[in-house]
């Protein structure tokens, strides 16, 4: 028996992770396609039309509309018998490929971390306090002058700048995005002051660097300690004692502006489905969305009597046009 289905648009790549062979998890299967995640290894997921896709095709002929997984569980399962002799070498997918760029809604909540929502709260008592020049100029001295002050708690620090949360958040900015530098003279002598006191922070990278913003962010944790002996700090830390959005590390702009906004973390309505990567001998390679539009033939080795049952239900159901995978549009085109 053969069966031929004609499929336009149909979609190659996955967005969530897990597998439809299994019980969805309590919470769902997780999106996979932000532009955050998707960097991460494995995560650009290509799906090619494999014996599952084929049985889950048989499955909605014949009208089953529970998952592939579900339906195999069942003891009086249909294809029980089909699928022991159904070989990859059955099924013929003759496509033609085209990438297509593509927004994807991102339903699963997540919050921008470059965004915030709401008015600035520009007078909140941390940037307009008597102790706060203190404390956020540590973010406007140069590197030999913030290692001088890791290394000498008399060190006094004063800034002319207008404190608000835009000024702070736009330095932090700045120095998140700088190189990471050697550890050596005073910037060695100043780490390994850092290290004693934070001793459960990992400050070097994979290149045994020190990033710059996890030098100043430390600076900042060791000013608090300094200042909270003179000042009441409270109006300006967590309960936990830290500065929102601010680790001994680096820096998380949403959470910092969450506190000095009136409105909440900016929800993420999409993405681009877009992942850039730099291969060795390749250089950039850019990959979006494939789409394939073809021919699918599924060859079945049953008997006359099986084939002629299994088209009976296939006509019976009437399914005109179903999803081969995901999205695009198939449909059966001939039975023989």
């Amino acid at each position: 028996m053969q069966i031929i289905i004609e499929y336009e648009s149909s979609w190659r790549n996955s967005f969530l992770d897990g597998s439809n062979n299994e019980p969805l998890p309590k919470g769902g299967r997780n999106f996979i396609a932000s532009m955050t995640t998707l960097k991460q290894a494995g995560n650009y997921k290509k799906r090619d039309v494999s014996k599952d896709t084929v049985m889950g095709i048989l499955n909605r002929l014949i009208g089953e509309q529970r998952k592939l997984y579900q339906a195999r569980q069942d003891k009086e399962y249909y294809f029980s018998e089909i699928e022991k002799i159904l070989k990859d070498e059955d099924i013929i997918d003759k496509s033609t490929i085209s990438n297509e760029m593509v927004y994807i809604r991102n339903i699963s909540g997540s919050t921008d971390q470059n965004s915030f929502t709401g008015m600035i709260k520009a007078n909140d008592p941390a940037f307009k306090s008597e102790y706060s020049s203190e404390l956020w100029g540590i973010l406007w001295l140069d590197v030999d002058e913030v290692a001088q002050f890791i290394c000498d708690e008399k060190y006094q620090v004063q800034t002319d700048i207008e404190l608000d949360p835009i000024s702070v958040c736009g330095q932090i900015e700045l120095l998140s995005a700088e190189k990471a530098i050697d550890a050596v003279d005073s910037v060695k002598d100043a780490l390994d002051i850092l290290q004693s006191k934070f001793d459960d922070v990992n400050y070097l990278n994979a290149k045994e660097q020190l990033p710059l913003i996890s030098l100043y962010a430390s600076a900042l944790y060791l000013q608090i300690e300094r200042l909270s002996k003179k000042y009441d700090l409270s109006n300006a830390l967590t309960k936990s004692g830290g500065l929102s959005g601010i680790s001994k590390r680096g820096f998380t702009k949403k959470d910092f502006m969450d506190r000095y906004t009136t409105g909440s973390k900016k929800l993420i309505w999409g993405n681009p489905f877009l992942l850039k990567e730099k291969k060795k001998g390749e250089g950039e390679v850019v990959s979006i969305l494939s789409k394939a539009s073809g021919q699918l033939i599924i060859n079945l080795n049953i008997s006359k009597e099986q084939a002629r049952d299994l088209e009976e239900k296939i006509e019976d159901a009437g399914v005109s046009s179903f999803y081969l995978g995901k999205k695009g549009l198939a449909y059966v085109t001939d039975i023989r």
